[in-house]
């Protein structure tokens, strides 16, 4: 078994496809350390600069004192605790939602829902750029999983056409690697077309998009209610940890009797659920970081288009630099952190063939500085390399 492992790593390592960690030093924040040296960091999916505010480090403290650490057991034995509690039900009432539940992840949370609660009987239609969590959690269900072409309707259409039992389309909101939004109208046209339910990945729209940040139903002007079943993450906009699915009380009542990912698994927390309450309320309390993510958004954009950058099309935090070569999305990514700012390179098998990237995310809290500065430096890097 090793010496398979490790071919399969040297050739990993031949298509320059080896994945590098590092090590963080500092909370998240625009300004951050790494192995010893600072850097400005454009890598975070922290979009409102929550991960880092006192109300929620205090919130994680104050909790800890109360409830302590672990939860101690799953969420149906004995780990479900008043924080969890107050924070479903806040969830729900913010999205105007019947009801929420929490996952201790959006893995857990995309794998819960795809594997409980289709059969054989069924049909899951996927967007082919979804998320990983998505595409396996279609592959682990026991309904036929099928993928349509990117955002590409009629091809939807097509795999709509079969006659089954139940159908489902899932797509993400926001695609977490090119930053487009999903075309929310034509889907909706579509599913009531084939009387399909619609399952939306918010990952990274919730927060982010809509004049209230519920996302990217919101961002479209349609209601909560118009996807079956929504499911957002709490470690990105809001800054804190974990997952949730909103829906009807039937939804989330199966769920919690059916998913084996919520069903077996430690509860996350209760410090942690009282952080993601505290981002919650800060969403709401804080519209203007919104606003000024919105605003680094557009002046990031139009710097790089006048240094003639190779941006993808993107209205979101998500601003992908499209370099192709693997090797040229790696020396240019070194290049930046050689001169001390931090974009991960983006290769296959998490994007396409051809299609290596620098994944450049941008938050509430960047400075025009900042930005200005990133973009200098990609202009000079670029073409170094």
């Amino acid at each position: 078994m090793l010496n398979k492992l490790q071919q399969r790593l040297q050739q990993r390592q031949a298509q320059d496809l080896i994945r590098q960690r590092i090590t963080l030093e500092s909370p998240q924040s625009t300004s951050i350390k790494v192995e010893g040296k600072s850097f400005v960091n454009f890598s975070s999916n922290d979009y409102l600069g929550l991960a880092n505010h006192p109300k929620m480090i205090e919130a994680l403290k104050s909790s800890a004192n109360k409830h302590g650490v672990g939860s101690g057991a799953s969420h149906l034995v004995i780990g479900h605790s008043h924080q969890h509690h107050l924070l479903e039900e806040e969830i729900a009432r913010f999205l105007g939602i019947e009801k929420a539940v929490l996952f201790s992840t959006g893995f857990m949370a995309n794998l819960g829902v795809l594997t409980s609660l289709f059969d054989k009987k069924d049909l899951i239609v996927q967007d082919k750029l979804n998320h990983a969590s998505l595409i396996d959690g279609g592959l682990a269900s026991e309904a036929k999983n099928i993928r349509y072409a990117h955002a590409d309707m009629s091809s939807l259409e097509r795999q709509l056409q079969q006659s089954v039992e139940t159908k489902l389309i899932v797509t993400d909101g926001v695609f977490s690697m090119d930053g487009d939004i999903a075309p929310i109208d034509e889907l909706l046209s579509l599913k009531s077309r084939f009387k399909t339910s619609l399952m939306i990945d918010d990952a990274h729209g919730f927060g982010v998009l809509g004049e209230q940040g519920k996302g990217t139903l919101e961002h479209y002007g349609k209601s909560q209610s118009d996807a079956e079943i929504y499911m957002a993450t709490l470690g990105k906009a809001i800054g804190g940890f974990g997952a949730f699915v909103a829906g009807s009380k039937t939804l989330i009542d199966s769920l919690i009797q059916f998913a084996r990912s919520y069903i077996y698994t430690t509860a996350m927390p209760a410090p942690i659920a009282a952080a993601n309450r505290t981002g919650l309320e800060l969403l709401q309390t804080e519209p203007e970081r919104r606003v000024n993510l919105q605003k680094n958004i557009r002046y990031f954009r139009a710097l790089a288009f006048e240094n003639d950058l190779p941006l993808m099309e993107s209205e979101t935090a998500i601003q992908p630099l499209l370099l192709k070569r693997n090797d040229k999305a790696i020396r240019v990514s070194q290049e930046l952190k050689d001169n001390g700012i931090l974009v991960m390179a983006i290769r296959p098998p998490t994007v396409p063939q051809n299609t290596a990237r620098l994944r450049i995310t941008l938050t509430a809290e960047h400075s025009k500085a900042q930005l200005e500065q990133l973009v200098e430096q990609l202009t000079k890097s670029i073409k170094v390399v």
